[in-house]
């Protein structure tokens, strides 16, 4: 398959099929931007497969691949092993945002989940919050583990004894971050900053806030993962950690052209870096007995 530019006016020159848990949600119409982009500059078609996070779909899906030339998947259902052996059947594939560790033999896009998430509670440890809360999101997946395991790194570099009634598990969702947040804002001693493992759980720690008549971040400071586009709309203006959606979604197609074209005969494993990014949702922690 032979790319062609953006200028040609000629048929596309491949078909890739794009396999993407939800269209709307925001986080994962910011990586299909950059596939969809990438694929305009270069003349290229896509067709769209939502999975909605169903296995059996995706693995149907991925089952009808014959007459595409790769494809890619976000946030995958399969294992790895189930991943090999599409390859080897159908087409080349790159995934974007593994769910699990999918090892050397399958070709991922992803962000520096830990770094990140490091940034976030140094931030917050600086400005003097010694009991923070962390809503994680579903246990075993990559984007958890790696932001729990420094969730934990920072307490301990701070001297800071980790205490497991701050750290709940939710959904990667609004309504279950705010009752999630709500658990930790009812405990006798609550935290005084939350850290969100996504911006859905960090703006639905908001809401949870707001209901108790508390202020963010006078009262509370919080800190989110992803800078989606609803970051700079609430108010405040979370603080969070920025993934490269559109670079992610990019650099994925890229990798699989190489490898349609046989210019990546090896599979390879790209991490993107992440950053904090400070806006309005988070403040010095006030002295004690002053909350």
């Amino acid at each position: 398959m032979t790319p062609q530019s953006e200028t040609s006016s000629a048929r596309p020159a491949g078909r890739i099929c794009v396999l993407v848990p939800l269209v709307h949600d925001l986080y994962f119409s910011g990586i299909l931007s950059g596939v969809a982009e990438a694929a305009h500059e270069r003349g290229l078609e896509l067709v769209l497969a939502p999975t909605q996070h169903e296995h059996a779909r995706e693995a149907a899906i991925l089952d009808g691949l014959g007459d595409a030339d790769g494809a890619i998947i976000i946030l995958p259902e399969e294992t790895a092993d189930e991943l090999e052996l599409v390859q080897s059947q159908t087409c080349p594939l790159v995934v974007i945002d593994p769910l699990m560790p999918l090892g050397d033999r399958i070709s991922t896009v992803g962000a520096a989940h830990a770094s990140g998430a490091g940034q976030a509670m140094r931030h917050l440890l600086e400005l003097g919050h010694r009991r923070i809360g962390a809503i994680a999101g579903p246990p075993g997946w990559e984007a958890t583990e790696q932001r729990r395991a420094a969730y934990h790194a920072a307490l301990a570099s701070a001297g800071i004894a980790p205490d497991p009634d701050l750290l709940v598990e939710s959904d990667f969702e609004l309504a279950p971050g705010a009752a999630a947040a709500g658990e930790l804002l009812d405990l006798r001693d609550p935290p005084t900053a939350i850290f969100g493992f996504n911006d859905a759980t960090a703006i639905g720690a908001m809401h949870a806030a707001a209901a108790r008549g508390l202020r963010v971040p006078d009262d509370l400071s919080i800190v989110g993962f992803d800078d989606i586009r609803f970051a700079t709309v609430v108010r405040p203006a979370l603080t969070t950690v920025r993934q490269p959606l559109g670079e992610m979604g990019s650099t994925g197609l890229t990798l699989l052209l190489g490898l349609i074209g046989g210019r990546g005969a090896e599979s390879r494993q790209i991490e993107l870096p992440t950053r904090l990014i400070v806006r309005e949702s988070t403040a010095p922690q006030r002295r004690v007995g002053t909350r």
